[in-house]
């Protein structure tokens, strides 16, 4: 019962959720087909989930596995070069699958290909949260996937798990659910050890945990408990709390709802929260002077407009820090979303005169709300 009540009051109170999907769920082993009943099952989650209001984005597997059968590579490991040709096929074929079984249900479906990089670089960690906002905002599901075709290992997540917790993370997301083949976090692994405990809250990750997690055990999946235990602290040092579930039913998320077995990580802080203590924490790179209309409207909780400000100070590239001051001295801090030199042109100005003196449509905020600490 108290994964049951956990379930219930957690997903069921989730405004934003991210759904992490292995290949091993979504790709018949035996054969290389897509399961399109399971898919169908997870479309008729997702449409219930957004029926309640709920942002969902999907973090899913399969182009290499749909790909590689297309393509008639062998199974087991493949080198890079085949890995990313079987992408390159496969990627397709998944982005039709998910349109396939969520257009009929009325839901647009938007196809995102992320790489580390996306999310180590800060410039890219903003176009990619503006662009998943503004996709989420529209009503779309996001699928995304790592972008198999172009990442080298330099630049890889290497899985979907850790993925799935950087895009929770960037999105601002207040639930991740990994399905899985395995209902919760054990232990030790219970396929070898019939005495392993499945625990049913983890409150903190500690190193005693993290040496119980095991590793991969699916012929398809890359991700194991370790790589679980890794995307659990990365996403609840954020504020969003984790799910380990299995993934097998047919209604997955709707099983975990009605009561099913698995393991909460739970976040200490919600994920504004967190992301407020994290711009908190940054060195500013320089700073924007902004009139006395501009300080009231950001304490009303508005966004910084460029029409507000009367001075830019510093070099600062496009997703720094920077110090906000008021007339009567300092405001808060937040990322900006321009350059020093692009916060110079245009200053002062309202967001139709962009273009004129840009050469280019551009965000109308200077500092958005989200991205601003006071």
């Amino acid at each position: 019962m108290a994964t049951l009540r956990a379930s219930a009051e957690i997903l069921g109170a989730s405004k934003r959720l991210v759904v992490k999907i292995g290949s091993a769920l979504l790709v018949d082993r035996n054969t290389g087909q897509l399961r399109e009943d399971w898919l169908a099952g997870l479309a008729a989650d997702v449409a219930e989930a957004k029926a309640r209001g709920v942002d969902v984005i999907l973090v899913s597997s399969g182009s290499i596995a749909l790909g590689r059968n297309v393509l008639g590579l062998p199974k087991g490991d493949l080198p890079l070069e085949q890995s990313q040709a079987a992408a390159a096929v496969g990627q397709i074929r998944l982005a039709r699958a998910y349109e396939n079984v969520l257009a009929p249900l009325g839901l647009i479906t938007a196809q995102v290909l992320v790489t580390l990089e996306d999310s180590n670089d800060r410039r890219r960690y903003l176009n990619s949260r503006a662009t998943m906002g503004q996709l989420l905002s529209l009503g779309a599901i996001p699928i995304v996937n790592e972008n198999d075709t172009v990442a080298t290992d330099e630049i890889r997540f290497g899985d979907n798990d850790r993925l799935a917790a950087q895009v929770a993370v960037t999105t601002g997301a207040d639930v991740l659910v990994l399905l899985s083949d395995v209902d919760g976090f054990y232990s030790a692994n219970p396929s070898l050890d019939p005495t392993a405990k499945r625990f049913d809250y983890i409150e903190a990750i500690t190193p005693e945990i993290e040496a119980m997690a095991g590793d991969p055990t699916s012929g398809l999946s890359k991700g194991g408990m370790k790589t679980k235990v890794m995307a659990a602290k990365t996403a609840t040092g954020a504020g969003c709390a984790m799910v380990i579930s299995e993934g097998s039913p047919l209604r997955p998320l709707k099983a975990l709802l009605d009561g099913a077995k698995c393991t909460w990580f739970i976040a200490q802080v919600d994920p504004q929260t967190a992301r407020k203590r994290w711009i908190a924490a940054m060195k500013p790179q320089g700073s924007l002077l902004v009139d006395a209309g501009a300080a009231q409207a950001l304490a009303r909780g508005k966004s910084l407009l460029p029409a507000g400000v009367t001075e830019v100070r510093g070099k600062f590239g496009r997703g720094d820090p920077v110090q906000i001051l008021g007339p009567d001295g300092p405001l808060g801090c937040g990322l900006v979303r321009y350059t020093a030199a692009e916060a110079q042109l245009i200053k002062g100005l309202a967001s139709d005169q962009f273009p004129d003196v840009l050469g280019y449509p551009a965000r109308a905020a200077l500092i958005h709300r989200d991205d601003m600490v006071l």
